[in-house]
């Protein structure tokens, strides 16, 4: 078979790849069980076991190892299912996108972030907004900070609010607020005595960290407050979401690293305690980011509201 003839062959099958197939394979991954996932979804298991052979074949590997106890996915099959995950994902935000335009009303907001919304300036802002403006849609999104920016730069999404400024020639940013950094731990650690707590204290300790954002965002903060490596926590990184993070920590498995606006969500048997260094708390601060082609009325009443809670400071004289 000739070059032409092999990658012939491969648009062929990639054009009969289906949405339907992708999402079945990526449940199925999900429940660890073509069954399990069958009865999630109220299909008969049949149709879902034939969808992934169907894929398989498409794409011309096995997805998944089958055994009595369930399926696993393969090497190939994890690599397969995470860039699905990452179409639907697209595929999700496309069709969100098409209903925003048809309905043709300025008044929708969408709000992306990658914080946590239990507590803090995010919630209080947003529900400050919905006080003003009860008739406003307003939607959200969680993605990552990477996927924001894609979706704030195809106008999936109105304006992002995340920690640190994320730099990009196509967007503006405003300036928020700053939250403090805090360490999670368990009640009877014996660094939960201490009111205060160094990050020179965390030499010896193992500090747990999502591989989601801001997780990467504070393994930068402990990088940069403990330049030595010597000085360096363990650090363990879990493809978990925060709330894992501190249930983890409450086990005993280690120590959390949170911003202020996480400890809304409580977990029993974990206690919060500001982390210092030599000049006192250590904080993070938030941006605000735009497309300042973005027309939307929202967008802009959204954009007052956070300039007046949160205004800037004024310039340093000589800068």
């Amino acid at each position: 078979m000739t070059d032409n003839e092999t990658k012939s062959g491969q648009r062929i099958a990639a054009r009969a790849v289906d949405l339907q197939q992708l999402r079945l394979a990526v449940v199925a991954c999900d429940y660890g069980s073509f069954r399990r996932a069958a009865e999630a979804l109220s299909i008969k298991h049949t149709v879902v076991s034939r969808s992934i052979g169907q894929l398989e074949y498409l794409v011309g590997t096995s997805l998944f190892e089958r055994s009595s106890g369930g399926i696993r996915p393969t090497l190939a099959g994890r690599a397969v299912l995470r860039i699905a995950r990452l179409i639907l994902e697209q595929v999700d935000m496309l069709v969100e996108t098409g209903r925003s335009g048809g309905r043709g009303d300025t008044g929708h907001l969408v709000i992306g972030f990658c914080t946590s919304m239990s507590a803090g300036n995010l919630r209080a802002t947003v529900g400050e907004l919905r006080k003003r403006l009860p008739q406003l849609e307003l939607a959200t999104m969680e993605r990552s900070r990477s996927r924001l920016m894609t979706a704030l730069r195809n106008g999936t999404v109105d304006v992002v609010v995340s920690p640190g400024r994320l730099s990009s020639r196509e967007t503006r940013s405003l300036l928020l607020w700053s939250e403090r950094i805090l360490i999670s731990l368990p009640r009877e650690h014996y660094l939960a005595g201490r009111e205060t707590i160094y990050w020179t204290d965390l030499r010896n300790q193992t500090i747990l960290l999502s591989d989601y954002d801001p997780g990467r965002e504070l393994e930068d903060l402990l990088i940069s407050k403990l330049v030595l490596p010597d000085d360096r926590p363990k650090v363990e990184r879990h493809d978990v979401s925060r709330s894992i993070i501190k249930s983890l920590a409450s086990m005993g498995m280690g120590l959390g690293l949170v911003m202020e606006s996480d400890i809304g969500a409580s977990c029993a048997g974990l206690v919060y305690r500001e982390l210092h260094d030599g000049t006192g708390p250590s904080r993070v601060d938030f941006h605000a980011h735009w497309r300042d082609d973005n027309e939307n009325p929202a967008l802009r009443r959204f954009l007052s509201l956070l300039a007046e809670r949160y205004p800037s400071p004024p310039p340093v004289l000589g800068e």
